[in-house]
């Protein structure tokens, strides 16, 4: 091989070397963003339901710091000129704010209202649901993320199991028949 392609085999790795080593921000910066967020408006100081956009903000990872950007937020499109202040609470801690991880928190360690079994961490295969004041079981993906603190104040939590079975009860009373213990 002639030194001219030596050198072109050379600088043909360090820019794919330097391509690789720009990867792994981009590739954090997307798993550290991705997921609905719960954050409390700074103008409104209520509750809202926010989407960072991922790609942009793994993008800018690329060439340097991420600069995340909100994709969607509950209050828009209404207020979809805000200067997104909210951004500094996810950027202050991720996790914390993060649906899945509310919701896995505030289940965690409770008891099913109706067959008493106590809740571990939750999974994404048997998502628990919730019993509202009149008996009713639904499930907690059903209410806007932004509703969810006040909807686990006035609800008791209920395992998958429960959850199908008594949705079953309700929809099919006709071929449900009580059991005498």
């Amino acid at each position: 091989m002639t030194t001219t392609g030596l050198f072109a085999v050379a600088v043909l790795g360090l820019l794919i070397g330097a391509v690789l080593f720009r990867m792994f921000p981009v590739v954090r910066t997307y798993f550290l963003y991705r997921g609905k967020r719960i954050v409390t408006c700074p103008e409104t100081h209520t509750p809202e339901a926010v989407d960072v956009a991922t790609g942009k903000a793994a993008l800018s990872a690329f060439a340097g710091e991420p600069e995340p950007r909100l994709q969607h937020c509950s209050r828009w499109p209404e207020r979809r000129d805000c200067g997104q202040e909210c951004l500094n609470q996810i950027e202050a801690d991720p996790d914390n704010c993060l649906v899945w991880n509310i919701v896995s928190n505030w289940y965690e360690g409770q008891s099913c209202a109706l067959c008493h079994r106590r809740f571990g961490r939750i999974h994404h295969m048997d998502p628990p649901a919730l019993m509202g004041l009149d008996g009713k079981t639904i499930g907690w993906d059903e209410f806007p993320a932004q509703q969810l603190p006040d909807i686990f104040s006035r609800c008791k939590p209920v395992c998958w199991n429960c959850h199908v079975t008594e949705t079953f009860r309700r929809v099919h009373p006709e071929i449900v028949t009580g059991r005498k213990e």
